[in-house]
């Protein structure tokens, strides 16, 4: 006994067991369980038998799954691409001299802080077709001469979404991409300066590639958690109207709980998981980049 805790190998083992413990419990099971599940006709009070490919040639064909598809797509990107343009200006204008800077950084975390269903059952209220905040200045403006159909309308209710998830999301991605830009040496600025750079090229020459793996690791959270958001749909529209707001996430859960068919909902969501490992993908070649920046070769 006294060998093994003098053994770094085996000490760092064993002091790695609960967490082990706790990943297999509440993570390899339920995903074990999972892809079983996507093999069987499994029902809500049945066992369900083994049918192979049965529920994914299914959802090939499911009309419903494909516009949960495209609608998962455009969700992500439309939401990503956003989230990380306003944060990285928010992220730019908090890391300058400004009076009361640590109010504002502070106040910038208050949308990510707010429970999730607190803030989708507020941006129901925003989009209300008949008391909406948005339609009634509008109005009062004389810019629209009606209330704006917001969650009623396919596209308008996919847009209105997305705002929801970009409000939710931008401070997270300004505050990360912020303690990024605080580890940029100032001198680096002050010889691209001298060097008669202009303040865009110094943003693409010293800014941007110095926080490349940030913007990497950042950027695979940010589409992680938005192609597997499931609140903010749910509360706001459930996945309608018409199923146009309907993710893969959502699906997922309609098609196994309320509908009882836990074979066809979890297919639905293991289909996700090659999505998901791409995002991985791209965050770890991202990092690669950090090489250079301790001292190793740039792959």
């Amino acid at each position: 006994m006294h060998r093994l805790l003098n053994n770094r190998n085996a000490l760092g083992m064993l002091f790695m067991l609960p967490a082990a413990a706790l990943l297999v419990v509440f993570l390899t099971y339920p995903l074990g369980l999972g892809v079983w599940l996507g093999f069987t006709d499994a029902k809500i009070g049945r066992t369900g038998e083994w049918v192979g490919l049965e529920n994914y040639e299914f959802l090939w064909g499911d009309s419903v799954t494909r516009l949960a598809l495209f609608n998962t797509l455009l969700y992500t990107v439309a939401a990503s691409v956003l989230k990380f343009f306003l944060g990285l200006w928010l992220a730019i204008i908090l890391n300058q001299n400004l009076p009361f800077k640590s109010f504002f950084r502070a106040a910038i975390l208050l949308p990510y802080i707010v429970p999730t269903a607190l803030s989708a059952i507020a941006f129901w209220w925003i989009f209300d077709a008949q008391f909406s905040i948005i339609s009634w200045v509008l109005t009062r403006l004389g810019l629209i001469d009606r209330y704006i159909d917001f969650l009623g309308d396919p596209w308008n209710a996919r847009w209105s979404v997305i705002a929801a998830n970009v409000w939710r999301g931008v401070p997270f991605v300004a505050i990360t991409l912020l303690a990024g830009l605080q580890t940029i040496s100032p001198t680096l600025y002050e010889a691209a300066a001298i060097d008669g750079a202009s303040p865009w090229q110094r943003f693409w020459h010293v800014t941007l590639p110095l926080l490349t793996p940030i913007i990497a690791v950042v950027m695979t959270f940010s589409v992680l958690f938005t192609f597997t958001d499931f609140q903010l749909i749910y509360v706001i529209t459930r996945g309608g109207p018409l199923n146009a707001t309907h993710l893969m996430a959502t699906l997922s859960f309609q098609r196994a709980i309320p509908g009882g068919a836990l074979g066809e909902g979890a297919a639905i969501a293991i289909a996700m998981v090659p999505f998901l490992l791409a995002a991985i993908l791209f965050s770890y070649f991202g990092l690669q980049r950090r090489a250079w920046q301790q001292g190793g070769t740039d792959r």
